[in-house]
């Protein structure tokens, strides 16, 4: 199977910025679908290559769900360690408005099993606005 693309940071950035209005003001109007799904989707994706591996995985749904973080594999059903969280939240985590200890505190994120903990690579990409 060919290996995708890696995320060209500027493109990571820009999807990004086209949301970041409304992650700095949820009162805002929500952003297009598919800007949306571009920011999550890119964003899933710059974690996958930062944390390679198939010992977790991160769902934000309905946009995407990768497998990331190195360690013991899973290859069938449900994985041991899942992540799961709305596409605004994992937003908020990619760009470093939100904490991910306090986000699970919180209940905006969903985290089951051991390794299910992405404080290390989060943010993924810091914004000015």
């Amino acid at each position: 199977m060919p290996s995708r693309r890696r995320v060209d940071p500027q493109e990571l950035r820009g999807a990004i910025e086209v949301v970041g209005p409304w992650l700095a003001d949820e009162r805002l109007e929500r952003p297009r679908r598919a800007e949306l799904a571009a920011a999550v989707r890119l964003s899933l994706r710059t974690l996958e290559d930062l944390a390679p591996g198939r010992t977790v995985e991160v769902r934000v749904p309905p946009f995407a769900a990768v497998q990331c973080v190195a360690g013991p594999e899973h290859t069938r059903g449900t994985p041991p360690n899942v992540i799961e969280t709305d596409p605004r939240t994992w937003l908020l985590l990619a760009t470093g408005r939100a904490d991910f200890a306090e986000a699970v505190e919180e209940g905006a994120v969903s985290a089951s099993g051991s390794r299910a903990d992405l404080t290390r690579w989060l943010p993924l990409v810091r914004t000015t606005a």
